[in-house]
């Protein structure tokens, strides 16, 4: 399979937001690949096929049925495979609990849900745009949290 784009998942029960953040890929004209998971059961099946292609970017929402974005980080961590897969959580929630178990489990980046597209679109363009490497080298607090 062509490794010539970035393969970015999004894990996330909300339809309307998987719509808008396909959009707003879409929209960017960069060059992804864009695959979208109802919640984390389907993630984890999918992630644990010996086929699949891993992303180089997983957006995960944090309040998902079946599986929530928890414990798929915990499984995907604990993985040597997938161990790593930038892991942005993408979530509504802002507590300071959330944002702390997420760092603590080794998620790279806690983005909040943006407001409108426009404030989506940025979000996403920066956090693609972004020097993986230097961002989960040099990791701490102060930059996991992204700020509009």
């Amino acid at each position: 399979m062509p490794n010539d784009y970035i393969h970015i998942i999004l894990a996330d029960d909300d339809e309307d937001d998987r719509l808008f953040f396909t959009d707003a890929f879409e929209e960017l004209n960069m060059n992804t690949k864009v695959t979208t998971y109802n919640d984390g059961v389907e993630l984890m099946d999918y992630l644990n096929r010996d086929d699949a292609r891993l992303p180089n970017v997983l957006f995960l929402d944090l309040n998902m049925p079946k599986k929530n974005g928890i414990e798929c980080l915990n499984e995907i961590k604990a993985n040597s495979r997938m161990a790593d897969i930038a892991i942005a959580i993408y979530s509504t929630s802002a507590s300071e609990e959330d944002i702390e178990e997420t760092f603590v489990l080794g998620a790279n980046i806690y983005i909040k849900k943006p407001n409108s597209f426009k404030q989506l679109k940025k979000v996403l363009a920066e956090v693609i745009s972004m020097n993986w490497q230097y961002h989960t080298n040099g990791l701490n607090k102060d930059n996991f949290l992204m700020r509009l």
